[in-house]
């Protein structure tokens, strides 16, 4: 058996190379670098792919959750109400923009933005809610939505972990996350969901004058070159990053059903062992298992972790930190106790190695060595 990889992008290279090798040798051949024709069809294609009306490409995910943030009429001071448990990006950006941002806790199952937390955090200074979609399914989105209403709030989705799941909403419809509220974001790290060789992310909305102010925050604030209407950023996604996302798109929904079955194949064999608790679903989404997270409930997770290192299987914390106790965050005046199901998260969460080109006897290991882990731990 081969080095067990957390991500294997090398071997997911390989059998996609003639395509891929065709895709980057055409850029090339092209020499349009910079917002090439790869950018705008692969901008067309994901539109359609998500049935949204307009998707505009940039430079990182970090970056369109930024330009989502300057495109609506928010000003210095407002509050955001956003996910304790998230990547830094989330609230990065809020505090580079002079926004304040509100953190809440999670639910402990689905690792998502808890409504009812949402709910109780709002203020007369409440202008928008940022809910993360994390680990590769929906927040809970009706409640979010509804919430947004009632308050006429902005709601900006942090897609950048779950492009391709559905949310299926309470009315019956189906839609794409990232599709749901005002904006959509997401990111194409070589290792998400949707991925390219570098980086890359896009943003997408239903609303066409959003669509309009976006385009020109990417590109300098200019809708025709060299006169600038808006103050903006310069994020651009690049065109040999396009073409690989092209042909990486085509085989997004191959790539999801093979993350899933080695999902399914985790949850089989690991759900119903004491002391460990399997990744938990939202009902009303599905999951395309850019992480499979557990939980230790028993046991120490780090010496988990490290058993697991010493038997060849790697393994992540996704998140060591909540953000709410980051060093970067400490002026917002959170303490430690203020989010128990953070925290508490913090220390038990623990992911395994999940990508499209897992195999059987790796997945047998995988789970065969985890479980004598855990036995021992009792």
């Amino acid at each position: 058996m081969k080095k067990i990889e957390m991500v294997d992008l090398r071997s997911q290279y390989h059998r996609l190379k003639t395509e891929i090798d065709k895709a980057i040798l055409q850029a090339l051949d092209n020499s349009a670098f910079i917002n090439g024709p790869d950018v705008k069809a692969f901008g067309s294609e994901l539109a359609s792919y998500l049935d949204v009306p307009h998707v505009i490409p940039c430079a990182n995910g970090t970056d369109a959750l930024q330009v989502a943030l300057m495109a609506l009429p928010l000003e210095p001071g407002d509050e955001v109400i956003t996910t304790n448990f998230s990547f830094i990006a989330t609230v990065e950006v809020l505090v580079l923009l002079k926004l304040k941002p509100v953190l809440v806790d999670v639910n402990p199952f689905t690792f998502n933005i808890d409504p009812d937390q949402v709910r109780k955090s709002i203020s007369p200074k409440t202008r928008a809610i940022l809910p993360v979609h994390l680990f590769g399914q929906p927040a809970p989105m009706d409640e979010i939505l509804q919430i947004a209403r009632e308050h006429d709030l902005f709601v900006i989705e942090d897609n950048a972990q779950s492009l391709g799941s559905w949310y299926h909403g309470a009315d019956g419809s189906g839609k794409r996350s990232g599709t749901l509220g005002h904006i959509g974001t997401t990111s194409f790290f070589p290792t998400k969901p949707l991925g390219c060789y570098g980086d890359g992310g896009a943003l997408m909305t239903s609303d066409p004058a959003l669509a309009e102010k976006i385009r020109m925050i990417v590109n300098h604030g200019a809708k025709i070159k060299y006169y600038h209407d808006l103050i903006g950023v310069n994020s651009r996604l690049d065109t040999i990053q396009a073409a690989i996302l092209r042909v990486n798109l085509r085989n997004l929904d191959d790539f999801i059903a093979r993350r899933k079955n080695a999902a399914g194949y985790y949850d089989s064999h690991l759900a119903g062992f004491a002391g460990i608790r399997i990744p938990a679903r939202q009902k009303q989404g599905s999951h395309v298992f850019h992480q499979y997270t557990l939980v230790i409930e028993k046991g120490d997770r780090n010496r988990v972790k490290e058993k697991l290192g010493e038997a060849g299987i790697p393994s992540m914390i996704y998140y060591p930190v909540p953000l709410s106790l980051q060093k970067a965050f400490t002026f917002a005046g959170y303490h430690e106790g203020d989010f128990p199901v953070t925290e508490q998260l913090c220390r038990t969460v623990l992911s395994l190695p999940i990508h499209t080109e897992m195999k059987p006897e790796e997945l047998a290991y995988i789970c065969d060595t985890l479980l004598k882990i855990l036995d021992n731990e009792r």
